[in-house]
């Protein structure tokens, strides 16, 4: 079992800054890929931007060049900065890991419970 804890959504003005953290914890041999989902009301969850183990990272278009993934390894745990906020942005945001369980078998998906961001105009 992996457990997801994220922190640190809220209400920001436009313009402002957020960051996210989500922690994994459990029973597992290691976290792969970790990354941030968002759904905004009445739209698909989408990626925000995710990142390896080694550091590559992908974003969202978007995002780019506002919004920062990192992560510790040592901590199973990443984060999101996100600056330069915009009410688009406002969405739940969902912290994402492939987790490679002991033994054989492929990384499993688990999620996070999703935590509001908010960013009024």
């Amino acid at each position: 079992q992996v457990q997801l804890v994220e922190s640190g959504g809220g209400l920001v003005q436009a313009g402002g800054s957020l960051r996210l953290s989500c922690v994994a914890s459990g029973h597992f041999f290691r976290v792969n890929v970790m990354g941030w989902y968002r759904q905004a009301t009445g739209k698909e969850r989408e990626l925000v931007a995710d990142i390896t183990r080694g550091g590559s990272t992908r974003y969202e278009d978007s995002v780019k060049g506002r919004f920062t993934i990192s992560r510790d390894n040592a901590k199973n745990t990443v984060y999101l900065q996100m600056n330069s906020l915009k009410p688009e942005d406002t969405a739940v945001y969902y912290c994402n890991a492939k987790v490679r369980p002991y033994g054989l078998g492929d990384d499993n998906d688990a999620w996070g419970q999703g935590t509001q961001v908010t960013v009024s105009s």
